[in-house]
């Protein structure tokens, strides 16, 4: 069995994967550790598969845009339907505030180069006939954003790094490092040591702890959000409402019409729940259904077939953590996408590549500035 590796990634998940694919395409030697049975079976499976570009900060714009490039031609490029869809994005706007703040947040997502838009009322009940129409001030609508299912993606995207050559081991957790001179010489796990040129920390929900091995501390903290699904019934829906209103319990959710014709929905608890308590909760689906019945009365008659309850790795303000770690001279981290790494991951995916192989451009290196790790924790996320 071969030991040796250009790159070791540890977590196959949205990122792993991903990385893996775009790293094995520039004929690098790569080796992806995972202590579960099978690619995508951490949190990646748990995304509801929404995919947007609607985002506050140029870093995570940037690689939002190239994501979508590669998801709505993954099909046409490799064959295989992950059900992209191009539903678009909607944050309908019920009080003063959140119709000032996102015409605001506009003036940077435009001047980015996205194409987004504000419609009145009465125009987004055109694209959404059976959005909640009192109180309603106004929508962000960017239709270029869109959706697909997280698990044919993953596991299309591990077949196309497989063929690419990228090796996969499972039921095999890292256990620990081999530190010499600043530098990881070695990657243990339960059955043995393997070595490579460079490490790649995407451990997901679980990073903080792989970093701790390295001698890393890193505030990275997994925070705990529920989601559903309902029966498949004909389309109806236009772009994915997000409603950025607080209720009791919550702060923001959202939901959209999938390409099967089913709803996914999701919320953000307030106060967060912190922890990797995985187990679904009979508070959830009481709490989002009035909230969706709310803005939209004509899903009252839906019926909800499963909930689940996934991990968003969570950092100090929103922003993902994509560099090289200082300590190590060989030990990268790209940790952190707190609930968006399957919508980041395969631009996110690229921009690792160029980072870890000396490739990356100014643009690149502009980009990055947002994921540093010695960032100051000064500006949040509007858009999580």
């Amino acid at each position: 069995m071969k030991k040796t590796y250009d790159l070791i990634i540890i977590g196959s998940g949205s990122i792993g994967i991903p990385a893996a694919y775009a790293l094995a395409g520039m004929k690098q030697s790569v080796l992806v550790l995972d202590a579960l049975p099978s690619p995508g079976q951490g949190q990646d499976k748990k995304a509801i598969g929404g995919i947007r570009a609607t985002h506050s900060d140029k870093g995570k714009i940037r690689v939002s845009q190239r994501s979508i490039e590669i998801f709505s031609r993954w099909k046409a490029e490799t064959g295989d339907d992950i059900q992209w869809k191009s539903n678009g994005y909607s944050y309908p706007a019920y009080t003063k505030k959140d119709e000032t703040l996102l015409k605001d947040l506009m003036v940077l997502q435009q001047g980015l180069g996205l194409n987004i838009r504000w419609l009145s009322a009465e125009d987004y009940r055109d694209i959404n006939f059976g959005i909640q129409m009192e109180g309603l001030r106004g929508s962000t609508y960017s239709p270029e954003d869109g959706s697909a299912s997280p698990l044919l993606f993953t596991h299309s995207c591990y077949q196309q790094a497989l063929k690419r050559g990228a090796a996969f081991r499972f039921h095999e957790p890292v256990v620990g490092f081999e530190i010499k001179h600043h530098r990881v010489s070695g990657v243990k796990t339960r059955t043995g040591t393997y070595h490579s040129a460079q490490v790649l920390n995407a451990a997901g929900a679980f990073a903080g702890e792989v970093s701790q091995m390295a001698g890393i501390e890193i505030p990275v903290d997994p925070d705990c959000h529920e989601a559903g699904i309902t029966e498949a019934v004909r389309p109806f829906m236009g772009p994915m409402v997000v409603d950025m209103r607080k209720a009791p319990g919550s702060k923001n959710f959202y939901f959209y019409q999938n390409a099967e014709g089913q709803v996914v929905f999701c919320l953000t608890p307030d106060p967060p729940i912190w922890g990797t308590d995985s187990r679904a909760t009979a508070a959830f689906l009481p709490m989002v259904a009035r909230r969706m019945i709310r803005i939209m009365p004509m899903l009252a008659n839906l019926k909800v077939r499963r909930t689940w309850r996934g991990l968003y790795p969570m950092t100090p303000d929103g922003f993902p953590f994509v560099s090289k770690a200082r300590e190590l001279d060989n030990f990268y981290q790209a940790v952190g996408m707190c609930g968006q790494g399957f919508m980041l991951g395969p631009g996110m995916a690229e921009l690792i590549a160029r980072m870890i192989t000396g490739e990356h451009v100014a643009e690149d290196r502009d980009i990055l500035k947002s994921f540093d790790l010695g960032r100051e924790f000064t500006c949040e996320e509007v858009c999580k």
